[in-house]
């Protein structure tokens, strides 16, 4: 029989078919090692989105009773809206969604409800950029930011030069 280097240990042609189950069943076990880790990290991202969805449910149901508080009555919730916009001559569909349309003295609003520490602040970028954005496309009476941590309702204006 030839004799083949593996590595640095000789192995007789022969042995490579005893090893041959040992070294699929090292390969498998590695494959199903892998598979599960994924899983695992699959199954923690899902886990944290999860809580977040639950959380920014639980801001919006206590937004809600907020601005009832206040006066607001509720018209619809999670109001989307689509509008164009031209990019070099092409009309380009855009969509948006607010997330409460609410009422008060004949008055139409937009509220966007925030939670944490930077997103209800109105001069954090994205958040001011949205609330804008919400006046261009839903054209409301006003808009009102409410941080729900902190239990507050605001309402935003844009001064129109």
């Amino acid at each position: 029989m030839g004799r083949t280097v593996f590595g640095s240990f000789p192995i007789q042609s022969g042995d490579m078919n005893t090893l041959m189950p040992y070294l699929l069943l090292v390969l498998s076990l590695l494959c199903l090692i892998l598979v599960m880790a994924l899983r695992m990290s699959l199954r923690k991202g899902s886990k944290a989105s999860r809580a977040r969805n639950l959380h920014a449910q639980q801001g919006e149901a206590l937004a809600e009773r907020l601005l009832q508080r206040q006066g607001f009555s509720i018209v619809d919730r999670q109001v989307a809206r689509s509008w164009s916009v031209d990019v070099d001559g092409e009309i380009l569909e855009a969509n948006v969604r607010a997330d409460l349309l609410v009422e008060k003295g004949g008055r139409t609003f937009v509220a966007e409800v925030k939670t944490g520490s930077l997103a209800p602040d109105p001069l954090y970028p994205p958040t001011r950029r949205q609330l804008l954005e919400y006046l261009f496309v839903f054209d409301p009476d006003g808009l009102l930011l409410v941080d729900v941590d902190n239990r507050a309702v605001h309402e935003v204006v844009f001064p129109v030069a």
